[in-house]
């Protein structure tokens, strides 16, 4: 760990807050329906959009009708890019003559993507056709984030709301974050991108003379306008298939803090865009305060173990083993941190070469539900969530009735937010019980031993997480493992999202409050200090002990001076 190191992660995240206060300010407008510098220019486009759909954006819904249109509109979503993936042969803007995908692979390539999970069973470079990547990945890269802001921006509104019956409108909200957030800023990163070297062209590849006199083919294709939606919507699913390691996706030390800005940004903007919705903005603080305590504290862990994890790694100057050197150990910590904190997969099998208590931190991160600042709109919802829990144990201590943001949280919304937080351990213990006994699942495995039994635990882990990154050596690309891990990404992301929204239907009906003497407060240290403390025991601490025995396993190992 050097000063150096801190320092690029202290101007990074200073650089992500500088700009996500005045974006958090500018969603906040454009969630409220209200005029904003962009509305001169994409109002008429917004608007042509709802004639041509027949949307009446005025007319909101209910939470039920509101979630029913988000589960059709994801399941159409589905089923268009499931026919992408299969037909891809027959279908234009294939110049390499790539086939179709299995039906399992496209199963699990298509769920991956509607989910925001991204997870990559497949080479990009080597297995999808340009259409694909444009037509069927990137846009799902814009719809399945929009589709998590959406989803935040109308649980939001139930603690704004007093005796309401509507939390929005899902096409609205969705068509309005994809407009005006989510397109502008990938137009300028992208662009950006290209200006670093990233390739943007419709040429398959180009063939090139090595330092060695030796013919290389490079493969090449529409890189930066999918790279730019992907890191930005957390997405991870990168066009070659070492996403963010490969040269052409992060080509220079600037583009890899760009892209660790790009995938903060939007995320804590939301945070700030809470705190203007709800008319209390010291409410955001507290929130982004307990985001930022644990991500820093995981970023200090990884770091740590990164740069001296045993006597023979700290003498040689850290492990650098899967690391750019380019970047260093400090960056590759931080982007460890930030792409398992979020909901992204762009370190994809990196982790694979981490220490074992190194890799441990991205998995515990996504245990906790990658909500530092998580997922776009699926980090806010979801740590709002264990803010419910947090004021309801709050309650129990003082004998009062608990509540947040003006609203009771009573039976219904406790019993609504248990049933969320169950989905994520549910998901990964389950599916990878299963999958240690199975030999048709234990074939897919690198490793045996420790390292083995955290391959597996890491999968379903980042599956039912909607993260997508893997440990380095498992071979996810068979019937068993594409199946169960895109079930998993399912579970893990619309099983969680129903009671949330059924929290929302209940939230907004209920009368505002306002504060009394007796009101435990939620925008001060004791808040943090209670929510953050929370956040480990429901989601690490209630699966952790059988989580940790690979990486402690591991580590001891290699302390001992044995390999894994």
């Amino acid at each position: 760990m050097t000063l150096v190191g801190w320092l690029q992660i202290i101007l990074i995240l200073a650089a992500v807050v500088a700009f996500a206060i005045p974006l958090g300010a500018f969603m906040g407008r454009v969630f409220a329906g209200e005029r904003t510098v962009l509305t001169p220019i994409l109002g008429p486009v917004e608007r042509g959009f709802y004639r041509l759909a027949g949307i009446d954006p005025a007319r909101e819904q209910g939470w039920l009708a509101y979630t029913l249109a988000m589960l059709a509109f994801n399941a159409a979503g589905f089923v268009l890019l499931y026919a992408i993936l299969r037909g891809q042969a027959f279908l234009p803007l294939n110049p390499q003559g790539f086939e179709g995908m299995s039906p399992h692979l496209a199963f699990n390539t298509a769920v991956s993507f509607v989910t925001n999970t991204n997870w990559q069973s497949y080479g990009g470079e080597t297995t999808l056709s340009h259409l694909s990547q444009m037509a069927g990945l990137t846009v799902q890269n814009f719809l399945s984030a929009a589709t998590g802001i959406a989803l935040a921006v109308a649980l939001v509104r139930a603690f704004a709301r007093s005796g309401a019956q509507t939390v929005g409108n899902f096409f609205t909200d969705m068509t309005r974050a994809t407009l005006y957030v989510l397109l502008p800023l990938a137009i300028v990163t992208g662009l950006w991108q290209v200006s670093m070297g990233t390739p943007q062209t419709l040429e398959a590849s180009a063939t090139v003379q090595t330092l060695e006199g030796q013919p290389q083919t490079l493969a090449l294709g529409p890189v930066a306008s999918q790279i730019a939606i992907k890191q930005l919507g957390t997405n991870g699913g990168g066009f070659y298939n070492a996403n963010a390691a490969h040269p052409y996706e992060n080509p220079t030390p600037l583009s890899n803090a760009l892209t660790i800005w790009q995938m903060l940004v939007v995320s804590t903007a939301l945070v700030f865009a809470f705190g203007r919705l709800i008319g209390d903005r010291r409410q955001a603080v507290a929130i982004l305060s307990v985001m930022g305590l644990l991500l820093v504290s995981a970023t200090a862990i990884c770091y740590w173990a990164e740069s001296a994890g045993t006597p023979v790694l700290a003498a040689a100057g850290g492990n650098m083993e899967g690391k750019e050197v380019r970047f260093g150990l400090a960056a590759s910590a931080f982007f460890a941190s930030v792409t398992t904190g979020l909901s992204d997969g762009a370190v994809n099998a990196m982790h694979g070469s981490f220490t074992p208590i190194g890799g441990m931190v991205p998995m515990v991160l996504i245990m906790l539900g990658e909500i530092l600042p998580g997922g776009v709109g699926s980090g806010l919802y979801g740590i709002l969530v264990i803010a419910i829990i947090s004021v309801f144990v709050a309650g129990l201590m003082v004998g009062r009735t608990p509540e947040y943001l003006g609203k009771k949280i009573e039976a219904k919304e406790m019993k609504m937010a248990v049933l969320a937080i169950l989905i994520l351990p549910t998901a990964i213990l389950g599916f990878s019980a299963v999958s240690a006994v199975l030999p048709v699942a234990l074939s897919g495995l690198g490793n045996a031993g420790p390292h083995g039994l955290s391959e597996i635990y890491y999968a379903y882990t980042s599956a039912a997480g909607n993260n997508g990154s893997a440990f380095g050596g498992l071979s996810a690309n068979s019937p068993w493992w594409n199946t169960t891990l895109g079930l998993a990404m399912l579970l893990g992301r619309f099983a969680y999202i129903v009671p949330m929204m059924a929290i929302a239907g209940s939230l907004v009906a209920k009368t505002k409050l306002a504060p009394s003497a007796g009101t435990f407060p939620t925008h001060g240290p004791l808040f943090v200090g209670l929510l953050a403390g929370i956040i480990l025991i429901l989601g690490g601490l209630q699966f952790f002990p059988a989580l940790a025995l690979g990486p402690i396993a591991e580590q001891v190992q290699m302390l001992a001076g044995k390999t894994f």
